[in-house]
């Protein structure tokens, strides 16, 4: 077989350790980036599959050095994710447990990954501010306060964070692009990729300007571009956005930034998949949006550098789950002020049984989907409906070997309470005060499941 291509390939490497960096640079086609070229630096290409494997090699070893971490000791954080995931890549190989403080609208991938590590995960509230002893960061320092050989190690803070990009990421973007940037698009959580790359650039190659991507609801663009100082709102983007400025961010290297929504983001990220083949998490869907908006307000032809930040693997739950998109609003859709607005999925989107499929098809189709029932559909009509307490209830006091054989027909509910889907959402309470599933019906047309998370959904983006 003849080789790939004429560039020696590298030689096999000792550790995970050493795959970090040197990750590779793609120009962009096909996309309305005006008269400017732009480049994304896959960052997901690291062992560990984010940026943050940098930062966290640089911290652990600046605490090493420091001998603030010692053989055997613990690490605490607090993160978003990819810095957890980055500290385990490298603290186990290295000898060192962890324990990572993690708020509760992270990516459950992120949280599996972790856990599959062996990392011990505490997760707090994402709804509390720093201050408050439930907030993820004053939480993760209270533990380690009160662990032996413990080290917080404190991202948010660490000047080890931004020196990995001043030290290892510039200079590759430099090299990549040939010593030819203009502008380079970054997101801020900790501010380490921002600051580092903002310190290496204005030494390097002072032409080029640092652009923020900031999700709408985080304080740092208004504050740089209106100087506005405004309450946090809240924003489904992770890694990136903040309620604070962290000592790390430096916001006087930003030339420019962009206010990023939720539905933007998510939609460019899964733009970037279908158009570039690049399965990059929420993040880089900021950050390519915010790349896309810088050129296409140039008026004349820019080298823009930007950032897949992370590996949309992470993310597969939530920004690319079409029902969950749907369910946190993020999809443009029609409204029509009645029941219809609370159902995410559309009826071919359903997860339903056959009267004929067996009780452990049911079961695995519960399990898959995450869903406590099921609608029974026969021939495109809904005949009934299989919910956990009918399922127990059949299976219980069979025979083990025959348990789970028998037909989904034989404990399925027959009697169904339907409504149609003009009905107001009023008509749901009876239904829910009878422990019941809403089945909304579009004349005899099964239209979907309303449950009661699924009006606490709606409430909550209507609020």
């Amino acid at each position: 077989m003849p080789p790939l291509t004429d560039q020696p390939l590298p030689p096999p490497a000792a550790t995970a350790l050493d795959l970090i960096g040197r990750t590779p640079m793609l120009e962009l086609t096909g996309f309305d980036t005006g008269p400017c070229r732009l480049f994304v630096k896959l960052e997901s290409a690291n062992p560990g599959g984010s940026i943050k494997d940098r930062v966290a090699r640089s911290m652990i070893e600046a605490a090493e050095k420091d001998g603030s971490l010692r053989p055997g000791g613990t690490i605490v954080e607090a993160t978003a994710g990819n810095t957890g995931l980055g500290l385990a890549q490298v603290g186990l190989l290295k000898g060192y447990k962890l324990l990572l403080v993690v708020p509760d609208k992270m990516a459950r991938e992120k949280i599996q990954h972790l856990r599959a590590m062996g990392v011990d995960v505490r997760i707090t509230r994402s709804d509390v501010g720093k201050g408050h002893p439930e907030y993820y960061q004053d939480m993760a320092k209270a533990i380690a306060a009160k662990l032996n050989d413990a080290v917080y190690i404190n991202q948010f803070s660490n000047p080890a964070n931004p020196k990995a990009h001043e030290t290892t990421t510039g200079p590759e973007i430099l090299e990549q692009m040939e010593g030819d940037v203009d502008a380079v698009v970054v997101g801020v959580g900790s501010g380490g990729t921002l600051t580092g790359l903002g310190r290496f650039f204005a030494k390097a190659s002072p032409k080029t300007k640092m652009v923020l991507a900031d999700p709408v609801g985080s304080i740092l663009a208004p504050l740089i571009e209106r100087g506005e100082k405004v309450e946090p709102g809240a924003w489904v983007v992770e890694g990136i956005g903040e309620d604070f400025i962290p000592d790390n961010c430096d916001l006087d290297l930003v030339a420019k930034a962009y206010e990023i929504s939720d539905t933007e983001s998510i939609a460019t990220a899964r733009l970037l998949l279908t158009k570039a083949g690049i399965l990059g998490g929420s993040s880089s869907g900021t950050l390519l949006a915010g790349a896309l908006r810088y050129c296409r307000d140039q008026t004349e032809p820019k080298r823009v550098v930007t950032l897949v930040c992370d590996t949309g693997s992470r993310y597969l739950s939530k920004v690319y789950n079409d029902s969950w998109v749907a369910e946190q609003g993020l999809v443009d859709r029609q409204l029509h002020g009645d029941l219809r607005d609370l159902i995410a999925r559309t009826p071919g989107d359903a997860v339903t049984v056959g009267p004929g499929d067996t009780l452990l098809t049911a079961y695995n189709r519960m399990r898959q989907a995450d869903v406590s029932q099921l609608p029974v559909i026969d021939d495109g009509r809904l005949i009934g409906l299989i919910d956990e307490s009918d399922l127990l209830e059949a299976v219980e006091d069979r025979r083990q070997d025959a348990r789970f054989r028998q037909p989904v027909s034989t404990a399925m509910t027959a009697k169904l309470h339907t409504l149609q889907a003009g009905e107001q959402l009023d008509s749901l309470l009876p239904i829910f005060e009878r422990d019941e599933v809403a089945i909304v019906m579009e004349g005899k047309e099964f239209l979907g499941l309303i449950t009661r998370i699924d009006l606490i959904n709606y409430l909550r983006k209507a609020a």
